[in-house]
């Protein structure tokens, strides 16, 4: 498969729901997509101004500064210490990076490329763009014999599951036995909800504790669009094994795959900044507080959802009737067959609308 035989954007399907739910006396309530609402932090806007005279091409390995800030944001955020700037690159984005690995990896025809049951999509159209095979398995027993690469994803996009460091060290000793990339999306990890993530901060696939100080094979992708209202920025990176992350330097040099040089700079400055993230998480947690009761009220049931962005709920009948109840209530959410075959009764919801909104639709769900 190459890329003019992908399907139809999923997104379009939803488009009736929208519709329906803007009919709304009150007015719709997308929650649909986790794209942000709330305003880029002043520390990163400023540093995004003060670097605007970039008259010279930027470096695809990133500036010295900015890879001095990613080593010093995982040793300090995600408890893995000797990181340097052999080990990390930024990105255009982290969507970018989880749909081109399989080409940047040289996989193609008869691979096969793993990831979750319940999945961002993007990884399944990565592994089609080259022709590979993907296949969704959360158990390592289940890895194919082709498989040259593997996704995780925690927490879980649209899921919100979070795997444990047992988790992940099984993971990643499965995949250094069989000479596999193992690559960890860790796009929502500041943001751990339930259970202990509530307390502690929610592993990392690089994390000692995971790998025994080897990073063979391991890579972890991050993004800076939800900890730090960065997605119109594509402000992301990708960290583990120097041996890869060279080997992807080299293709991004060839294939100019570059962050401007004003976005490395509004990156290292909100890398360095812990202060608007925790702001940023307690606007989340007391929408999530509004949204969770309100959907349980109404008859829907959580699952997973320890960590993340969303609310991966179900009421027990077709994605695309509940989809329909709740545009009935003005509510856009996202169905769960965009994520997979797997969950064909779930709907995922989104966190990331105004607190104006979240109490409305609140209010909207407990009215029923």
């Amino acid at each position: 498969m190459g890329v003019s035989e992908l399907a139809d954007y999923p997104w379009d399907a939803v488009a009736p729901y929208a519709e329906k739910a803007r009919r709304h006396p009150g007015g719709i309530v997308d929650l649909s997509i986790g794209s942000p609402v709330d305003p880029t932090p002043e520390v990163v806007a400023a540093a995004l101004t003060r670097a605007t005279d970039a008259h010279s091409y930027p470096l695809t390995s990133g500036t010295p500064a900015l890879r001095d800030a990613i080593a010093a944001w995982y040793a300090r955020r995600r408890s893995v210490p000797s990181l340097t700037a052999a080990h990390v690159i930024p990105t255009v984005g982290s969507k970018e990076l989880v749909a081109l690995l399989p080409l940047l990896l040289d996989l193609g025809p008869g691979d096969v490329v793993v990831h979750p049951r319940a999945a961002y999509p993007t990884y399944d159209v990565g592994a089609r763009v080259v022709g590979a095979t993907p296949v969704a398995a959360d158990d390592p027993d289940e890895w194919p014999a082709a498989t040259r690469l593997v996704w995780l994803n925690s927490p879980g996009n649209p899921d919100g599951r979070v795997l444990d460091v047992p988790a992940l060290r099984r993971a990643a000793e499965r995949a250094r036995e069989r000479g596999i990339v193992l690559a960890c999306d860790e796009c929502y990890a500041e943001l751990g909800w339930e259970g202990p993530w509530r307390d502690q901060p929610v592993p990392s696939v690089l994390d000692p504790r995971v790998t025994g100080g080897d990073l063979t094979g391991l890579l972890s992708v991050y993004s800076l669009s939800k900890q730090s209202n960065l997605a119109g920025y594509r402000a992301a990176f990708v960290a583990g094994d120097p041996a890869l992350v060279e080997r992807l330097l080299t293709a991004r040099r060839h294939l100019g795959l570059m962050p401007p040089a004003p976005v490395q700079a509004a990156m290292a400055a909100a890398l360095a900044d812990d202060t608007h993230v925790q702001a940023q998480k307690e606007r989340y947690r007391v929408r999530r507080a509004l949204l969770r009761p309100a959907l349980e009220a109404a008859g829907f049931r959580i699952d997973a959802s320890e960590g993340g962005l969303y609310l991966w709920t179900t009421e027990g009948r077709d994605a695309w009737e509940s989809m329909d109840r709740l545009a009935d209530l003005g509510i856009l959410a996202g169905p769960g067959h965009f994520y997979g075959p797997h969950f064909p009764q779930h709907v995922r919801v989104s966190l990331t609308a105004s607190d104006e909104r979240v109490s409305a639709a609140a209010e909207r769900l407990r009215a029923g």
